[in-house]
């Protein structure tokens, strides 16, 4: 821990950022022999006069602070010198000194990761795009990336979790920060199934200068990087960009001639810079034979299966003052009796069965109802989605899938 903390001194030092951060350690080896520098040591750096200045500040208070809030938050802290740091970071120009990741642990080097990514004002076509793409990616043994703002990045990562596979979100501010709000039950899904990864220590906002800085790593832990909508400029073809200095492959969706949003995405793909790609099948293709355990049943997923899972588009939701709150179950509902209900679901999934049963209700209602923490009804959702239990309709209302019998 002692170690850690010299880690999280360096990489908070004012105008020093990864690559003066790397030039210190490049000098130093370590960043405890970096803290007990002096005035001339730190002169003979290549940095600029506020990050040698900015390491002359001892205090220890910042990285105590951030500790505790990992502390807290089960927050784990991965450093550049740590054996289990992705290769794929390294290789990359600036990569991150310091990782925290909220969530599960991933080797990275081993997963055929595949990042998503796309415009927040997406066509509604582009929305069920990504969530197709994002479900077949991970049904089919990818770890799907993404970010998790709005549009096309949350739409993929929805998809993802409805695939049932693992999915990851590379944010531009701290892993305790929901960014957009809207999106917070959506942020505490990705933590439990999956992982939330940044750069930046918890409690940073998200700015705007840290997305292009977010945009290196996320194409940077990934092998290929997929536009699903995207202008000729702009935040998507950033990260397009350093996917291609990065040397990783770049997949785009083709879009109709007459729409705005395909003059990134054909553009790319008209300049021999993207494979265009229809299904999920398109990409994993190029990585069977790199990851044939993880890949090697790759098969398309069945319409009907493909069209149960994913959401109808959002103009035929209705509004939540519209809605019917007591729904007929749906036709077919499997029927589990008694003796197979404690070992299929766990006592919080049973509690969430029961109480969403005959009523669609948000997780602030099955809190309330259930009397379980929020976390632990998060987190029985995410896995109860996965199984094909529990179904989210409009308004994030969640609605039983499966009838509990009493014998």
């Amino acid at each position: 821990m002692a170690e850690l903390e010299y880690w999280l001194w360096l990489t908070t030092r004012k105008g020093l950022g990864p690559a003066g951060a790397l030039t210190v350690i490049d000098h130093f080896i370590t960043p405890e022999r970096a803290y007990y520098g002096e005035r001339e040591d730190y002169e003979a750096l290549p940095l600029p006069p506020l990050a040698r200045q900015s390491l002359l500040d001892k205090s220890m208070d910042g990285a105590n602070r951030i500790l505790g809030d990992c502390d807290r938050l089960g927050v784990r802290v991965m450093t550049f010198q740590d054996a289990d740091y992705p290769q794929r970071l390294r290789q990359i120009e600036a990569p991150p000194v310091v990782l925290y990741i909220r969530g599960k642990a991933f080797r990275f080097d081993e997963e055929a990761a595949i990042a998503v990514v796309g415009m927040r004002k997406c066509s509604q076509a582009s929305q069920t795009r990504a969530e197709r793409f994002g479900m077949e990616l991970a049904a089919n043994g990818a770890l799907v990336a993404s970010g998790i703002a709005e549009g096309v990045d949350c739409c993929a990562v929805r998809g993802a979790l409805k695939g049932g596979g693992p999915v990851v979100s590379l944010l531009a501010g701290g892993v305790d920060v929901p960014f957009p709000r809207e999106n917070r039950f959506l942020f505490e899904d990705v933590a439990v199934a999956g992982a939330l990864i940044s750069e930046y220590p918890p409690g940073t906002p998200h700015k705007s200068g840290h997305f292009d800085p977010r945009n290196r790593i996320l194409s940077g832990l990934c092998l290929g990087v997929l536009a699903v909508e995207c202008k000729s400029s702009g935040g998507t073809m950033l990260t397009v960009n350093h996917a291609l200095d990065q040397g990783r492959e770049v997949y785009a969706v083709p879009v109709g001639l007459d729409e705005k949003c395909a003059r990134g995405t054909n553009w790319l793909i008209k300049k021999g810079q993207a494979k265009l790609v229809e299904r999920a099948e398109d990409i994993l293709e190029d990585f069977v034979e790199l990851f044939p355990a993880k890949l090697a049943g790759l098969a398309p997923m069945s319409r009907p299966v493909a069209e149960a899972r994913l959401s109808p588009p959002a103009e035929d939701k209705p509004a939540p003052e519209d809605r019917e709150r007591t729904e007929p179950a749906p036709s077919g509902r499997e029927r589990v009796p008694l003796a197979q209900q404690k070992g299929r679901f766990t006592d919080d999934e049973l509690a969430i069965l029961a109480a969403a049963a005959k009523t669609a209700l948000t997780a602030d209602e099955l809190v309330e109802k259930t009397q379980i923490p929020a976390k632990r009804v998060l987190s029985a959702l995410t896995m109860l989605q996965v199984q094909g239990a529990v179904e989210e309709r409009p308004g994030r209302r969640f609605y039983a899938l499966v009838e509990l019998l009493n014998s």
